[in-house]
């Protein structure tokens, strides 16, 4: 399963401010909103990617008080293409571009991460 570890606890509700809806037109990654569980522990993304096939799912932001984990909710399971994979990427250049001093302790997707040049 696709994931991304991060060394630290993430303020979920502070993050999901500085959240911004993610569009990609080709191939289509659209990451509208994020929400965040009321105990600040999780959250959900919605996403569509139109790829070779079209696709629904959720990302999860789980945070403990010592890492938090990036991967997709395993209700929900779609076929993993490289565009499901980038969208777990984007949502950690987001996190990293709120918080620069994060840094990813495991992954799964290491190619995906190079992919993305942060300014």
């Amino acid at each position: 399963m696709p994931h991304i570890v991060i060394d630290e606890k993430i303020d979920l509700f502070d993050f999901a401010k500085s959240f911004t809806p993610e569009f990609q037109k080709s191939p289509l990654i659209k990451i509208p909103t994020i929400y965040v569980e009321k105990n600040g522990l999780n959250a959900i993304l919605p996403v569509i990617v139109i790829d070779e096939q079209h696709q629904e799912f959720f990302i999860q932001i789980s945070t403990t008080t010592k890492k938090t984990t990036i991967r997709l909710l395993p209700m929900t399971d779609p076929i993993k293409t490289d565009s499901v994979k980038y969208s777990l990427a984007k949502v950690y250049f987001q996190i990293k571009k709120w918080n620069p001093d994060v840094s990813i302790t495991k992954t799964n997707l290491s190619e995906y991460l190079k992919m993305e040049v942060v300014s």
